[in-house]
């Protein structure tokens, strides 16, 4: 019987093969797919632009508000109290309007990106599992998770010319 049992452990032992251990595993750099891809950057210059030109109206318009409250502060001694009161308030409601545009605006820039996000990673996805079955590839990592790796296992080369195929550009408006 312990002969039985040590053969049966030399065979469970030699029997067991895991294919896993032998396997390489790929990278890519999703930050690189994100960014340099032709979508990507035309999404970025939009983007920016939007950002841009947005910055410089709020920009203007908070120096607007600024000149109109240092003219009523120069103003205040030849008004009466209750003139100067309403002139306060006409500007705080002023203030209060474009801090609600402003944050309105940021909140449409943050949602303009995130989609532009969304649809690179939802075309980007099939993309990757399409070449991972040509290819017998069992794993991709992204590359900010390796500590160290050789070139020849990154794809993002090859995925990013798949990606600027498949996808020539992104409708933000």
């Amino acid at each position: 019987m312990r002969y039985f049992k040590i053969i049966f452990f030399i065979f469970l032992v030699f029997s067991y093969h895991n294919t896993s251990f032998s396997a390489e595993v790929y990278f890519i750099d999703m930050t690189k797919l994100l960014n340099e891809s032709k979508a990507g950057k035309e999404a970025q210059q939009f983007l920016k632009k939007k950002f841009n030109s947005e910055s410089k109206k709020f920009g203007a318009q908070l120096e607007k508000l600024k000149k109109e409250e240092s003219e009523l502060i120069k103003k205040k001694k030849d008004m009466s109290q209750e003139d100067y009161k309403k002139a306060i308030n006409t500007l705080r409601e002023k203030n209060k309007s474009y801090r609600q545009k402003r944050q309105e605006a940021s909140n449409n820039f943050v949602n303009q990106k995130n989609q532009a996000r969304a649809t690179l990673l939802k075309t980007l996805n099939p993309i990757i599992e399409k070449y991972m079955q040509e290819k017998d590839i069992k794993m991709i990592v992204d590359k900010k998770n390796i500590v160290m790796a050789s070139s020849n296992v990154d794809l993002t080369q090859i995925i990013l010319k798949n990606l600027d195929k498949e996808l020539k550009s992104i409708n933000l408006k």
